[in-house]
């Protein structure tokens, strides 16, 4: 079950492949700055996850333009991330959560996908500039897209 609405938003720090070797992807960052939305998806290179994250990268503007970064958090390696958001011209941020920690303070670790092992579960996170869930969504299954109208709609309440 996801964190709920109004819970302080677990600090994190992962791992994203840039251009530049891998760098440090902290939510914090955005505290006071930015709101943040979180997107858990559960692998790379499958196709509900790449219509969802190339759909948000197209749509990108709309995020910016609500004063919002956007994250992808899966359990793939930051090299995998890589490789697909190269692939698929994903322009958001992808964050490694290797170890399934962030995933599981989250709530939203999907156990045995497809018999494969464990993995994030689609799921949306909308934290505004305090650190606090404003929005808190896991999908029923991971075929299924979050609200993005709904987290728009966070995000234009916060400003």
């Amino acid at each position: 079950m996801p964190i709920p609405i109004g819970t302080k938003a677990p600090d994190f720090t992962l791992k994203s492949k840039q251009a530049s070797g891998l760098v440090d992807v902290r939510l914090s960052d955005n505290f006071g700055k930015k709101n943040t939305v979180l997107l858990f998806f559960p692998a790379a290179f499958t196709g509900v996850c790449t219509q969802e994250l190339c759909d948000i990268t197209a749509g990108l503007k709309a995020y910016s333009g609500l004063n919002a970064d956007v994250i992808g958090i899966s359990v793939d390696t930051p090299f995998a991330q890589e490789a697909w958001a190269q692939k698929e011209k994903i322009g958001i941020t992808l964050a490694s959560d290797l170890n399934k920690e962030v995933t599981r303070k989250y709530g939203v670790l999907f156990p045995m996908l497809a018999g494969i092992g464990d993995t994030a579960a689609r799921a949306a996170f909308v934290v505004d500039r305090a650190g606090v869930v404003q929005y808190s969504e896991q999908t029923p299954t991971p075929k299924d897209l979050p609200d993005f109208a709904k987290v728009k709609e966070t995000l234009a309440r916060l400003g």
